[in-house]
Parts: structure tokens; C-alpha cells; sequence
């Protein structure tokens, strides 16, 4: 006896609509592991800048170096957060989307919060040259 078979339901495995998402494990560990390197690069540049203004002769006078030049490194390592959510998304990992579209945000705020500082430093050390903390002051 033949009985009627139906139709397959709709299947989204197969065909041009198929969704294709990456392993949730590998997804969480990418996103961990990226945030992890642009941490240690931001805590390299920062360290740098710091220790511009670091020396052990207590008879010289140093001041740290401009903060320019290491928000432009800050800004590339955003830059490249913005490239890995993009490369994210189209492999379909939306844990390491979400997480480096914040950290590009949050590294865009230490950027412009940094730009801010340090051009209200050079605004004071072009009005007032001898003032604390500029070149030309003893």
C-alpha cells in the first residue's frame, strides 16, 4: 500500500538562503584572544609613553613626550579591531563582532579623550611657555 508522503518542509541547510555562523567555542575564544592582543599592544604604547618621562638622574628634569604620535598608534590598533569585526561578520562570529565593535569604541574614546589632553597642553605651553609640565620649563 502506497501512502502519500509529503513535501519536505522548508530547509535552510541547503540552497543560496543558507546561513552559514561560526562554532560559538571558537567564536568566544577568537573574540577573548583578539581582545587580549590589543590590550597587551595598548598597554605597550602607553608604557612607551610613559617611560619617556622616566629617568633615574635625579639631577635632570624630563618630561614625558608628546602624546601625538601614541594616539596614532592607539588609533591603528582600533583601526584594527574595526578590520576584525568586519572579517567577523562575514564569517558569521557574532561574539567577536559584538566584542570588537566595543573595544574599537572604547579605544575610540581614549583616543579623543587623549587628543583633548594633550592639545589642551600644547594650547597652555604655547600661552605660557615656562608653565609645568612644558618643554621649555626648568
Amino acid at each position: 500500500m502506497n501512502l502519500p508522503v509529503a513535501p519536505p518542509a522548508f530547509d535552510a541547510t541547503t540552497g543560496p538562503g543558507q546561513r552559514r555562523r561560526a562554532d560559538r567555542g571558537a567564536d568566544i575564544g577568537a573574540g577573548c584572544g583578539l581582545v587580549f592582543l590589543e590590550l597587551i599592544a595598548l598597554a605597550v604604547i602607553f608604557g612607551l609613553w610613559l617611560l619617556s618621562g622616566f629617568n633615574l638622574d635625579p639631577g635632570k628634569t624630563v618630561r614625558t613626550d608628546s602624546l601625538w604620535n601614541y594616539l596614532a598608534a592607539a588609533g591603528g590598533v582600533g583601526v584594527l579591531a574595526i578590520v576584525a569585526a568586519t572579517i567577523a561578520a562575514r564569517a558569521g562570529a557574532a561574539v567577536t563582532v559584538v566584542i570588537q565593535a566595543i573595544t574599537a569604541a572604547l579605544i575610540c574614546v581614549i583616543v579623543f579623550g587623549g587628543a583633548a589632553a594633550q592639545s589642551r597642553q600644547d594650547r597652555l605651553c604655547h600661552d605660557i611657555p615656562p608653565a609645568a609640565g612644558c618643554k621649555g620649563s626648568s
